[in-house]
């Protein structure tokens, strides 16, 4: 999964639920389920640049919510934290550990994403 789609991932998991009903189901089936705007207009009876203003709209929607907020960024602060004291530690079972296997440069750039947007 590239950098740009796990942070819209991201986003959406985070935030979706504050979308209208629309922007929701448009987002996540170009987004999540790879739908062109072409078949979401078509079975959706639009045109393709109405799906596109919604999923635009949508999307500006989940990154002024984390430029308000800020959840995302303090919860990888508190994930990168919790891996660091989960690593230093030598009584967890290695059975745990790998369930925290985490990668941490997955979600290393997420500010860059977050400052490379205009709302």
């Amino acid at each position: 999964m590239d950098k740009d789609t796990l942070q819209k991932a991201m986003l959406f998991d985070f935030f979706g639920d504050l979308l209208t009903e629309k922007q929701y189901e448009y987002y996540d089936l170009y987004h999540n389920e790879d739908l062109s705007l072409s078949e979401i207009a078509e079975s959706a009876g639009i045109t393709k640049q109405g799906v596109y203003d919604i999923i635009t709209r949508a999307e500006k929607t989940l990154i002024e919510t984390e430029e308000k907020t800020g959840i995302i960024k303090k919860w990888i602060e508190v994930r990168s934290e919790l891996t660091k004291a989960i690593a230093a530690s030598d009584k967890i079972p290695p059975e745990v550990l790998r369930y925290f296997e985490l990668e941490d440069d997955e979600y290393s750039d997420f500010n860059a994403f977050m400052n490379d947007k205009e709302i």
